[in-house]
C-alpha cells in the first residue's frame, strides 16, 4: 500500500470503526498527520500567532484518527475498546505502540478479512 492509498483509504472510511486496517495504512496515516500537524503548526506561527488552523485541522482528523487506530486493533484480534489503555500514562502509550507495531492475525478473525 502506498502513502496516497492508505491516506485515501482512511480519510474514505472517515468513521468507520469496523473492520480492519493493517500495519502500512496505520504508519502511512501516521506519518501523513505528523507531517500535516507540523505544516499547520508552522502556518498558524507565520500567520495567525496561536494555533486556530492546527485545532482545525485536529477537529477533522479526530474520528479518522480514531478509526484507522481501532481497524488497526481489530487486525491483532483485539477489541478497539483497547485503545483506552493509552489513557495509562507512559506504560499505555508503549503497549499501544506495541500492538501497532505487530503483525496482524493472518486470515480471517472475528473483525473479517486482511486489510
Amino acid at each position: 500500500m502506498t502513502f496516497t492509498e492508505a491516506v485515501s483509504t482512511v480519510f474514505s472510511k472517515y468513521a468507520v470503526f469496523a473492520g480492519r486496517a493493517g500495519r502500512p495504512e496505520f504508519w502511512w496515516f501516521a506519518l501523513f498527520n505528523i507531517i500535516a500537524s507540523l505544516i499547520a503548526a508552522t502556518i498558524d506561527q507565520a500567520i495567525f500567532g496561536y494555533e486556530i488552523l492546527s485545532f482545525v485541522y485536529g477537529l477533522a482528523v479526530l474520528l479518522p484518527g480514531l478509526g484507522v487506530a481501532v481497524r488497526r486493533l481489530h487486525d491483532i484480534d483485539r477489541s478497539g475498546w483497547w485503545i483506552l489503555v493509552g489513557l495509562i500514562p507512559l506504560v499505555g502509550w508503549i503497549v499501544l505502540v506495541y500492538w501497532y507495531v505487530s503483525a496482524g492475525t493472518p486470515g480471517t478473525n472475528q473483525y473479517g478479512e486482511p486489510a
